[in-house]
């Protein structure tokens, strides 16, 4: 299997976490741990999904490496120019479309009552319910990324369970307090995948 040279990753031997960032530098740095150590059980993981990477680190660095695949470019970069269009008198080109909505006399009233129209309310509220939406996806990619790594790193240690609760439940104070006891590279780690805004 392939990863992306950029994907950031974190690396542990045990409970000790080793390394950190971009793929193609971790690989580098886990060569060299080897060098020292060379009986460790190394598992890297996805800092954004909680998965193992699953390459074979006793094999020489030449060869992960060349296992990797160019990091994706930014759409900026590869995205074609629009042409120069001298542009005509009137309003700007929005990109708005114009389309036919069916709602209830109420609703309408309400809307054609709110500051700047029933349009502008409308994209008013279909913006706030995408960034809801966004937001709640991203606590569950969040919370199954944390959970996949704490499955691997965490299982049988004490307070695990409490820990799951504490993370479904979006709190991080109990979360801090079931994993007390838990090695602090891991705990740590944990903590950062499952409240990834809390942890900055």
């Amino acid at each position: 299997m392939s990863y992306p040279s950029n994907l950031p990753v974190t690396a542990f031997d045990g409970v000790r976490r080793i390394a950190a960032g971009a793929l193609i530098d971790v690989i580098s740095d886990i060569q060299r741990y080897l060098t020292r150590a060379p009986d460790a059980g190394v598992a890297v993981f996805d800092d954004a999904t909680g998965d193992r990477i699953d390459l074979d680190w006793s094999s020489p660095e030449l060869h992960l490496v060349a296992q990797l695949t160019a990091p994706r470019l930014a759409a900026a970069w590869t995205a074609k120019p629009e042409a120069d269009v001298p542009r005509g008198p009137g309003r700007p080109r929005l990109g708005v479309v114009a389309r036919e909505v069916t709602l209830l006399p109420a609703h309408w009233s309400w809307l054609n009552g709110q500051p700047g129209g029933a349009s502008a309310t409308l994209r008013k509220l279909v913006d706030e319910a995408q960034k809801e939406q966004e937001m709640r996806e991203s606590i569950r990619r969040s919370q199954e990324a944390a959970y996949r790594f704490m499955l691997f790193a965490a299982a049988g240690l004490p307070g695990y369970d409490e820990a799951l609760r504490a993370m479904h439940a979006g709190d991080p104070s109990q979360f801090d307090g079931s994993t007390a006891a838990w090695p602090d590279d891991v705990r740590l780690y944990a903590r950062q995948l499952a409240f990834p805004v809390a942890s900055l």
